[in-house]
């Protein structure tokens, strides 16, 4: 087939004439009948042929025209307006783009196809210009920055979930490249703070990715909640709507214009359909860290009771609607407590010791005003009769009370700390620290724990087995592999059945996977060494070893992930495990299906302590937050949001009163448990925060972390920034007190004691003694290990 030739008459050569109607209905009529008549006798391979070729010659010649689909939405959307309304777009929802193709085609896969649209109408694909986001952001950026001092604390806070969204947007509408440039110009600056998640979302790179990520569903379904004063919410409002408010030096000529209007409007867009804001009732604002409490993805955070009418959107909301709490010392029997005072008269009487007719007093432990202690109804289960390790357990806490080092933190910012005087008071507040290094620890050592009596020391190790140490030089020496149970009498024929010439250190197989946990029985506290080791580990086992034969005795199985922690009951016999399966598990010795699952965690769940008086236990999470819950109902009873990481380590005060958790983030909270509220925030760490220990008076808190030092902190103090760090009463993050490790963004709170600094040892376990002796334990890292 030949081109048209163009007419003389033809002002453009390449452009052909076009044929006349005459010409096209002859040519269609013949082809028709060659066509019927091909088809009459069965001639297919014919017929299409020639169809084939009839549609090239009509196609031939003709410069195809192609528009993108954003130019076709927009010259639909020209000729879709409401006639009672001029201006209003009838494509904005699914349903009116419905009623419009009714009247046009009736096609009910075409309708099918647009109602699974969903709620995205032709309005918000003509705004996904990649261009708006990024300029609506930068503006943003600039706005927050350029903000007073007294606002940019709750400001910030937005920054997070807008890019978030408008990453996940460019990704999902498919403008890669553009979300690409979009998240290397601004990612870095919000990756200190978001590490995991900045991480996250960089591995979403096409709308597949976005429906099966879990973190991206969540910005997706969830409202991220944002305190913030209402002074801030109208200054908020004004700049979103007018473009009025702070400007960041060198910002031209601020945010009017038309690109700074699209850029506006992008961000309305988020604010609009993903962020909820809770605005509260004073103008003033409040401090750094009273935002982090009540901002992020809160509703999966906070449990839901049955029966509620209304879900809880605040943490707070939860902790005061669950009741009070019993935090008090846990009961002891009548009889357990008179034969404690009677073996405490007879030791008097034997030591000719007068002092010692006081210690009775200590035996009865007096409560603190206004809080409410447990009755033995309320206990675990444990057997009806006291034994004789309980009467030597108890007589050896009245000792350790009698001869503990009583530390006092508040005489050391009274004085001159290079003065006698000052010194003194030195020695007075802060704990005499003994640490223990691991050499040659090739892999890592994950978990380190001490024995109450400070005679053995335990590790667990990446290569799968538990090393045990005795502290004293001692020898540990198991039981014979053969004898017979019959020829054992008394316990001088037991004690001949030990092995001969043993080793002060042993090492325990039996896991199939690293061992993460650690931890010694607390039945005998500091009378006697323990008599039963617990482990967890990636092989999802929790194992319990005798220290008499060294031997596993009994795998608990029941975590389909490894197991991250374990933790013993105050009072035996119960123990409790951290798993990835994002639950905690109540165990007893005696069996080995577990009692109860706590469900909650929306991830792992990375740590897990009982309160002192074993009415409740706590746990730490990979989803930022730390929970309470009652043993028994196996509830959620408090919830505590705050931290900007991992919570990785916690730990209760002696006298039960507080929560101390610790993380990734480098911060340690304090948290009160009858109100479920944070009392102060203490930072100071450089990098991951690994152990927590409070002295036995609950008066210093000691912290060990992945930046080698050991750091004690005052309880009781206010705490806060120094006050050089201050600026317009809010705490400034580019100024304050640092010492010569900390970076730029580390500021060391009032409530910091002391730091000691090791030579390169992570300091993976923190244990104080009875009597206040702090115990440090970590590996040494080789400058040239891998």
């Amino acid at each position: 087939m030949s081109a048209a030739t163009p007419t003389a008459s033809t002002p453009d050569a390449s452009t052909p004439a076009p044929p006349s109607a005459e010409t096209n209905q002859a040519t269609l009529a013949a082809d028709r009948l060659v066509l019927e008549y091909l088809r009459a006798r069965g001639h297919k391979s014919a017929e299409q042929a020639l169809t084939e070729s009839i549609t090239s010659s009509d196609d031939k010649g003709k410069s195809p025209i192609t528009i993108s689909g954003e130019e076709l939405v927009k010259k639909l959307t020209i000729f879709a307006e409401k006639p009672a309304q001029p201006g209003e777009n009838t494509l904005k929802t699914t349903l009116g783009v419905q009623k419009e193709l009714a009247s046009a085609v009736n096609s009910s896969n075409l309708q099918n196809l647009i109602a699974s649209i969903g709620p995205v109408g032709a309005e918000e694909i003509l705004s996904l210009d990649p261009n708006d986001k990024h300029e609506g952001f930068r503006e943003l950026v600039s706005w927050v920055e350029g903000s007073l001092d007294m606002y940019r604390p709750e400001f910030r806070p937005i920054i997070f979930p807008i890019f978030c969204h408008f990453y996940l947007d460019l990704v999902q509408f498919g403008f890669k490249d553009a979300a690409q440039e979009f998240f290397e110009a601004f990612s870095p600056s919000l990756e200190p703070l978001h590490s995991t998640e900045i991480h996250r979302l960089s591995t979403l790179r096409l709308p597949s990715h976005i429906q099966s990520d879990e973190t991206a569903q969540r910005f997706r379904n969830e409202k991220y909640t944002i305190q913030m004063s209402r002074s801030g919410f109208a200054l908020l409002l004004g700049w979103l709507t007018e473009g009025v408010g702070g400007e960041a030096p060198g910002a031209g000529d601020g945010f009017l214009g038309e690109r700074g209007r699209r850029g506006r409007a992008a961000v309305m867009r988020v604010v609009n359909n993903h962020l909820r804001f809770d605005v509260a009732t004073t103008s003033a604002s409040k401090s750094v860290t009273s935002w982090e409490e009540n901002t992020g993805l809160l509703s999966s955070l906070i449990p839901q009771p049955n029966g509620t009418s209304t879900p809880f959107t605040n943490p707070q909301a939860f902790n005061d609607a669950a009741g009070e709490l019993k935090l008090g010392p846990a009961p002891i029997s009548e009889e357990l407590r008179a034969e404690t005072e009677k073996s405490l008269r007879e030791q008097a009487m034997m030591d000719r010791d007068p002092a010692a007719q006081y210690d009775n007093h200590l035996v009865r432990p007096s409560t603190t005003g206004g809080i409410v202690s447990p009755t033995t109804a309320d206990l675990l289960p444990h057997p009806p009769t006291f034994r004789t390790m309980d009467v030597r357990r108890e007589v050896e806490k009245i000792r350790d009370a009698r001869k503990r080092i009583r530390l006092e933190p508040s005489l050391l910012s009274s004085g001159d700390g290079n003065t006698p005087q000052g010194a003194a008071a030195r020695q007075r507040s802060l704990p005499s620290i003994c640490a223990y290094t691991l050499h040659d620890v090739h892999e890592s050592s994950p978990c380190c724990i001490f024995s109450q009596d400070t005679s053995l020391m335990a590790a667990g190790f990446e290569e799968s087995y538990i090393r045990l140490w005795n502290l004293k030089g001692e020898s540990l020496n198991g039981m014979q592999s053969e004898f017979q149970l019959n020829n054992i009498r008394d316990s001088s024929s037991l004690n001949s059945l030990r092995e001969k010439g043993g080793s002060p250190t042993r090492k325990l197989i039996g896991h199939s996977g690293p061992v993460y946990a650690l931890a010694f029985d607390p039945v005998s506290c500091s009378a006697q060494p323990p008599k039963c080791l617990l482990s967890g580990s990636a092989d999802a086992t929790a194992r319990l070893w005798s220290m008499d034969t060294m031997t596993n005795v009994v795998a608990y199985r029941g975590h389909q992930n490894p197991i991250w922690d374990v933790d013993w009951s105050p009072m035996g016999i119960y123990f409790t495990t951290a798993s990835r399966d994002r639950t905690a598990r109540l165990w007893s010795t005696d069996r080995t299906s577990t009692l109860r699952i706590y469900a909650g965690h929306s991830s792992d769940v990375d740590c897990v302590r009982f309160h002192p008086n074993s009415l409740y236990i706590a746990t730490g999470s990979s989803d930022w937050t730390a929970r309470l819950w009652d043993v028994q109902r196996g509830t959620s009873v408090r919830v505590f949001v705050g931290h900007q990481g991992i919570v990785s380590t916690l730990a209760f005060s002696p006298d039960g009163r507080y929560l101390a958790t610790a993380g990734e983030d480098l911060a340690i909270n304090l948290w009160d448990l009858g109100s479920g509220r944070r009392i102060k925030k203490m930072t100071g760490h450089t990098t991951s925060v690994y152990s927590l220990a409070f002295s036995a008076e609950s008066s210093v808190l000691v912290s060990g972390g992945a930046d080698w030092t050991v750091r004690c902190w005052d309880v009781k103090s206010a705490g806060g920034p120094p006050e050089s760090s201050r600026t317009n009463g809010v705490g400034s993050s580019t100024s304050g007190h640092h010492s010569k490790e900390l970076g730029p963004d580390v500021i060391e709170t009032t409530d910091l004691l002391a730091t000691f600094p090791t030579k390169r040892t992570p300091i993976i376990s923190v244990h104080f003694t009875p009597r206040n002796l702090c115990l440090v334990a970590g590996p040494y890292l080789s400058t040239t290990a891998r």
